[in-house]
This record gives structure tokens, sequence and C-alpha cells, in this order.
């Protein structure tokens, strides 16, 4: 969108400057993300009251008519209309009056094949290869919000990874909805992955960068995609698993593709064959139904499968899912209790992983030449994604370095440029 924007004259400014036009790309993965849509909208208002605000993303697809309604709301444009929004910004007009704002949402089924140019960090490029899902989980509206599962034809997508890499990104984040069900479309009798045999293909083109994977599923995590994934010249030993429950019973409630000992397993199959692996999950606390058992099930699973990047939320019910039905609910006050619970078991974890790391060597994509010097800063990140600050970034003349761990500083690394740089 950015892009395009550009192209048609438009200027992009930071998040604190004066504009005349925003566009908000919502989620709507949770009720708190369907509100701060509405927040980020009165935000950009008081920046300018005169503005012109656009709400595209999946609260737009889902919601177009609560979109509508915000006050100072100028269009609403679902999924598949976020590429036209240079053209309808040309001839934008404020609404004369509530309830006439335009809304232009369609059916999902397209995609859009242009290149991108890049982004606005040098180093790390994002590539989304697949689209929308088929599992219609009964905690989720996305399936609603982004459609069918469609994937990205093969010769797009090395043609845009060939392109970034040309253009100096050193790492390529390969993104999807539900990564591992990428597929060419072709009916083929191999028993891998179509996701799998994209890989291999990726790390066949020439080039120094390195690939690193978006959340996946655990039924998706395949032997052969896990050797694949082992080759640490060109992969990241970093996953992130959409786990969301470590009991058998939620899953099975969820709808999920697996049980806990599928999960289990996966994991411990992924720690086996894929050197100094670091591992992040989704995990969902709350579900309803959920008891004390089936609590300590995920908090066991973080904690025996070493998950220190835990992404933690508290069960939201969607209106229309299965799930907002289901009679037992879980308090709100207790959702947040064990959610609490599971993020400080992922930092403990995460603090011994961090300390383990101190006086080994790494490779570093610097993303932030510039990084504060505060708690929390950092000026880029190791393959396994543990985030660094360099002591002495005037000697960072590269984008990718190698760096001696010299310290932690909170969940930060801190690392020296090695001597042989």
């Amino acid at each position: 969108m950015a892009q395009d924007l550009a192209k048609d004259q438009w200027k992009l400014v930071g998040p604190a400057e004066y504009a005349d036009l925003y566009v908000i790309n919502s989620c709507t993965v949770t009720a708190e993300a369907d509100r701060q849509t509405r927040q980020a909208v009165r935000r950009a208002l008081r920046q300018n009251p005169l503005a012109q605000v656009v709400v595209t993303g999946c609260y737009a697809q889902n919601e177009a008519e609560e979109c509508a309604a915000i006050p100072g709301v100028s269009l609403v444009l679902g999924n598949d209309q976020k590429r036209a929004v240079a053209k309808f910004a040309r001839t934008l007009k404020r609404p004369d009056e509530p309830g006439r704002v335009p809304v232009h949402i369609d059916r999902l089924t397209s995609l859009p094949a242009a290149l991108l140019n890049g982004f606005d960090s040098r180093s790390r490029a994002f590539l989304q290869v697949q689209q929308g899902c088929d599992q219609s989980c009964t905690f989720c509206v996305i399936h609603r919000a982004r459609g069918p599962s469609r994937s990205f034809a093969e010769a797009h997508v090395l043609r845009q990874i060939q392109a970034f890499v040309d253009s100096g990104y050193r790492e390529v984040v390969i993104c999807g909805v539900d990564l591992g069900s990428y597929t060419t479309g072709e009916v083929s009798d191999e028993v891998d992955l179509p996701l799998t045999s994209l890989l291999r293909k990726i790390a066949d083109l020439p080039g120094s960068f390195r690939v690193r994977l978006s959340s996946i599923d655990p039924v998706h995590l395949t032997d052969d995609l896990l050797d694949l994934l082992s080759d640490g010249s060109r992969f990241c030993p970093y996953l992130h698993v959409s786990m969301q429950s470590g009991s058998t019973l939620i899953l099975k409630r969820m709808k999920r593709r697996y049980g806990r000992e599928s999960l289990i397993d996966r994991l411990s199959a992924a720690r086996q064959r894929i050197g100094g692996l670091v591992l992040g999950a989704d995990v969902m606390t709350g579900f309803p139904t959920e008891s004390d058992r089936d609590f300590t099930d995920s908090l066991e699973v973080i904690k025996s499968a070493q998950i220190i990047y835990p992404h933690v939320f508290c069960f939201s019910g969607r209106p229309g899912t299965p799930a907002a039905r289901i009679p037992r609910q879980i308090e709100r006050v207790e959702r947040r209790r064990r959610a609490s619970i599971l993020r400080d078991a992922g930092q403990t974890l995460r603090c011994e992983a961090l300390n383990r790391m101190v006086g080994q060597h790494g490779s570093l994509i610097m993303e932030r030449p510039d990084a504060a010097e505060k708690p929390g800063a950092y000026h880029g990140r190791l393959a396994n994604y543990m985030p660094v600050r360099l002591e002495d970034p005037e000697n960072a003349c590269l984008t990718e370095i190698c760096v001696q761990i010299q310290g932690v500083d909170s969940d930060v690394l801190v690392a020296r440029v090695s001597p042989s740089e």
C-alpha cells in the first residue's frame, strides 16, 4: 500500500508527524485488536482533524459497517481492495454525514501479483507466499477475514526473493496465514509438503542471505521439512509454532489438527534436528471449559519444550464463532491470571537461554544502526531471533556482522563486534 501511494506522489511520514491521509491496516483476531483500531482512528484525527482516514484489513473485512460508523472514517476497504488504496485516495472526500462512508468489500479471491521494491529496513524483507485458511478453528474469525487458502505462484516467489537479495537484503521471512498449506496447485506424487519443495528452491537461489519462517502449524513440521531447516547455512534456527494449547481435550474443542502427544513429538523432533533451535509459540489461555489440568498441560509443554518466546493471549469470544457459544466460559480475571503465569514461565526460560549465550559468537543482521541506549533497545537479531545491542556500533560497517556476546541487559544480549571483523 505504501509503495502504491508513493508511486502516486504521496510522501510517507513518521507516525508522530502531521499527515493528510492515514491508512489503518486493522486486525480482528481479538476484541482488543478491534478496540485498538478504533483507538488508532481517534489518535490520527487528534493529529489532524481534517485528515482522511482509510480503514482496511481484517476488522474492515469482517465488520465493515462497524468500521464505517467510527467517527472520522472516510473510507472502508476489504482485504482484496488494499492494492486499490492509491486509486481511491485520489478522489477521497470526507463524507457529508454519518452513514455515508463508502465501503468496498469483495469475496477474497485474489492476490496481488506486483513485486515489492523493499521495506523501511534495508536488512530484513518479508514475503507472503500463502493467504487465507481452510481450517475454521472454533475460536477464530480469520478464515472469514482472509478467505480460503490460496498460494502465490512459485515463479513469482522466487523472482521476488531474488529481487530482495539483489537489493541487499540479508534475511527473508517467509509468511502465510497457514504457511504449511502452501501449494503449487499441481497434483504430485511427492510425499513432501509443497512448502518444503518451495523452500529447497529458495535455498538454491544465488546470493548471501538467510531464510526465516513465520508462524507454522505443528502438523506441518514434517521430518522432511525439519531436515531441510537443519541447514544452518541458509535457514535460521528459529521456529514460531501455532501451538494454542497443550491439552488434547482443549485442542479438540478448538478443532485443531493435532493433540498433545503429536505436538510434543513434533517439537522434540525439531529440537533434535535443528542445532541451537530457539522456539516461540502462540499460546491461548482461558478457552471455554479449560480446567486447571488443561492449563497445567499448556504450562508443562512450554517448560518441557523450552519455548522461550511464548506469545500468550487470553481467549476472546468473537461473535459468530462456536467457541463464543460454549456455556462454560472462563472468567476474565482467571484468563488474565493464567496468561500471567505462562508469560512468567516464558520469561524465566528466556532469561536462562539468554545467559547461556554469553561468551558465544553469532551472526548479527543489523536492523537499527542508531538504536537508543535504553532498556529494550537493540541493533539487530541473531539467526536464532535473539535481540542484540552492540557496545561498539561504530565498528559495525556491514549489514551482517560477526559478534561476541558479552552479557545480558533485560531481554537483550549485549555484544561487541568480533575482532576479525
